[in-house]
């Protein structure tokens, strides 16, 4: 019987296992695939404090060794169901099945991507799924957003302010953002939207210099000649297996308070995969260490 299991070994499960370790709790840290999660996809990251620069993939190795230092059990598995037995929880994997008092889910979300050959190949070399991250690479470049919807547009405006000029491809004939944020990229002289098209294409050598766009109303196809793109489609969380556990907001995040607690008593929800408003590695971090923290007063109660 554990203390704590928690699920998902990217920056949020990883700072709640540094934390819950820290209060002397026997946790498991269960991972399908990766350390570090979607971080570790970012050639760069200059926004983490106390680093100036450093590449996601050393940030998340920097993370598990920490969490390694303090002696964490490690399991490479699979969650596929969580049962609540009330006094206990059972985290049922493809590997076996294991009790704790409590779980941490910290499985994240994914970018969603337009599935196009090349496209994860590219991702560090012209193709990013976060302009907070790194716009400021593509400074007094060109560049492309892909999407029509608030993160799309929010992207483009933020992106408007340092590249020479921003195209929007839009699959419809509309925006399905805001009205405000399509006002003030209709009043930006660098910024041009395209209408009824997608992309079919990314055009490469070593780094993407461009993409092909199809109109899916005629037919036509044309090059868009751009230095970067970012693909702003949305983001899926990874919740599946939780769905009869706890609450889902309509869009598949788990539902939680500020303290990182869901409805199920002895459930907490750390990271991008709960509901919040910015879904940055820091923010990730935080939820960890909050969750981790609700966690040890909910069994110290016990």
């Amino acid at each position: 019987m554990y203390d704590i299991i928690i699920i998902g070994a990217g920056p949020a499960g990883l700072t709640a296992a540094i934390y819950a370790m820290r209060a002397d709790k026997n946790i498991l840290l269960l991972e399908k695939e990766n350390f570090g999660g979607q971080i570790t996809f970012s050639p760069k990251v200059e926004n983490y404090p106390g680093f100036t620069s450093v590449s996601g993939s050393e940030l998340a190795e920097q993370l598990l060794d920490q969490v390694m230092s303090y002696g964490a059990q490690i399991e490479m598995a699979t969650a596929t169901n969580v049962i609540d037995h009330g006094t206990h929880k059972t985290v049922v994997t493809d590997y076996g099945e294991f009790d704790a008092k409590t779980v941490i889910i910290a499985t994240g979300s994914k970018h969603r991507h337009l599935g196009i050959d090349g496209e994860l190949e590219l991702i560090g070399n012209g193709i990013s799924y976060c302009a907070v991250c790194d716009g400021a690479f593509y400074n007094g470049k060109a560049v492309a957003v892909i999407g029509g919807g608030n993160t799309a547009l929010q992207e483009a405006v933020m992106l408007s302010e340092y590249c020479t000029s921003v195209t929007i491809i839009q699959n419809l004939s509309f925006m399905t953002g805001e009205g405000k944020l399509l006002k003030i990229l209709e009043g930006k002289s660098n910024v041009k939207m395209v209408y009824d098209s997608v992309v079919t294409e990314f055009l490469a050598n070593d780094t993407l210099y461009g993409v092909k766009v199809r109109n899916t109303k005629d037919g036509a196809i044309s090059e868009i000649t751009v230095d970067g793109v970012f693909v702003a489609i949305g983001q899926q969380p990874e919740n599946e297996p939780f769905a009869t556990l706890t609450a889902l907001n309509d869009y598949g995040y788990i539902i939680s308070d500020e303290r990182c607690r869901t409805d199920t008593p002895g459930v907490f929800v750390a990271g991008d995969c709960r509901t919040k408003e910015v879904r940055q590695v820091t923010t990730a971090t935080a939820d960890g260490a909050v969750a981790a923290l609700a966690a040890c007063k909910f069994i110290d109660t016990l």
